[in-house]
């Protein structure tokens, strides 16, 4: 069976790079604004009763916004190879969709995951100090589930060919 050009690379193809880029962005930024908005209500009522503390309790919206960054990079790589000077194969637009929903979905979980956990350690550090060093340590996990999403979404973009 000979395929032609035309199927391997249809004009639609590249919708599909752009719906990576989307999905990474958008997802990413979701996850991000929750985990800015959650860890900020704990920050807000943690402040009232020790003000003195709001500032080493920025750190959950700090990392929250890192989230972010993660897929505003995964974005511009992909947006990077979409030239429509160029042939863009179906295959690659596959393979950028999987790297911008991993990115995005990996940084919606990470973003739940660091608001939940910002604000429940935070109202913990205002009530016991002590706690700080602990804080710091789950976010750190939680963090790293959008880093194992980059990290993939990195990997599968490197498989990404433009031939036709």
């Amino acid at each position: 069976m000979v395929v032609k050009i035309s199927d391997e690379c249809p004009v639609y193809a590249s919708f599909f790079g752009f719906a990576g880029v989307a999905s990474a962005m958008i997802f990413s930024s979701i996850g991000a604004a929750y985990g800015t908005s959650k860890a900020g209500i704990g920050i807000a009522g943690a402040g009232t009763f020790r003000p003195e503390l709001i500032m080493k309790s920025l750190l959950p919206v700090v990392m929250a916004g890192i989230i972010a960054v993660y897929g505003l990079v995964m974005s511009v790589i992909i947006a990077g190879t979409l030239d429509p000077t160029k042939s863009y194969s179906l295959f690659t637009g596959f393979i950028q969709l999987g790297s911008g929903l991993s990115v995005g979905l990996a940084g919606l979980a990470a973003g739940y995951s660091i608001g939940i956990v910002g604000d429940a350690c935070v109202r913990a550090h205002a009530q016991q100090t002590k706690l700080f060093v602990t804080m710091v340590l789950i976010l750190i996990f939680a963090e790293v589930l959008g880093l194992y999403g980059l990290i993939v979404g990195l990997i599968l973009n490197t498989k990404a060919n433009n031939t036709c």
